[in-house]
């Protein structure tokens, strides 16, 4: 695939050999190639400016909000959502993986990151249904 323009050389593929079945929301890799910065950040929850759960025991809505979370963390840093590389969610019910992707599909829609999904026992706190962690590269 052809490098993107940006400060860094970031390019995104996928090997011929290897299957996407998710091909709308990640990439089997990513290249960055002389980053200008790099962001890593902290695991982003289901909570509002106030610290409000949102969607309470709604897969659908809680990565929305954990995904507009992230959007203003890199807003702050000085990047967006298309500079993100590599997410790992964090989910308690993987079964409602379809739920999971389709609402990252409402954010994701050109540049996909790398992206790992784990199930784990709970969350930080009772409600939790996912978290996403993100490294971002501009």
């Amino acid at each position: 695939m052809k490098p993107e323009s940006s400060m860094s050389t970031i390019t995104r593929g996928d090997p011929a050999n290897l299957a996407n079945v998710r091909r709308t929301v990640y990439h089997h890799y990513i290249r960055v190639d002389n980053p200008g910065s790099l962001i890593f950040l902290s695991g982003q929850l289901s909570r509002d400016a106030e610290g409000k759960l949102v969607g309470p025991g709604d897969m659908a809505e809680q990565t929305r909000q954990c995904i507009r979370n992230m959007r203003s963390v890199l807003e702050a840093a000085g990047g967006t959502l298309e500079d993100i590389v590599s997410i790992v969610v964090y989910t308690t019910d993987v079964r409602q993986f379809k739920e999971i992707v389709s609402a990252r599909t409402e954010f994701f829609t050109t540049k996909l990151p790398t992206s790992t999904i784990v199930e784990v026992n709970h969350l930080a706190d009772p409600g939790l249904l996912i978290e996403f962690q993100a490294i971002a590269a501009l």
